[in-house]
């Protein structure tokens, strides 16, 4: 998916995907205004359409790949 890097805010647990309701992991600025919110599923589904109709593209789906450091010993 094609992305633009700019100063908007990230996105949060509270912003929802538009179309079920999970956590959005991408923000879709339209070029005719306003903004649709899309979890990774529904943003990877409607990637074609989306960048037809796309101003930009915020995508934070690499942050479901992150892995949280290991538990030392005395966190177990």
């Amino acid at each position: 998916m094609t992305t633009v890097l700019t100063p908007a805010t990230p996105l949060t647990a509270a912003d929802r995907c538009d179309r079920c309701g999970a956590q959005a992991y991408l923000r879709v600025v339209l070029i005719s205004g306003g903004e649709l919110l899309f979890c990774a599923h529904h943003g990877r589904k409607f990637e074609p359409e989306l960048k037809k109709i796309a101003a930009e593209i915020q995508d934070e789906t690499d942050r479901l790949t992150v892995m949280p450091a290991a538990a030392g010993d005395e966190e177990r």
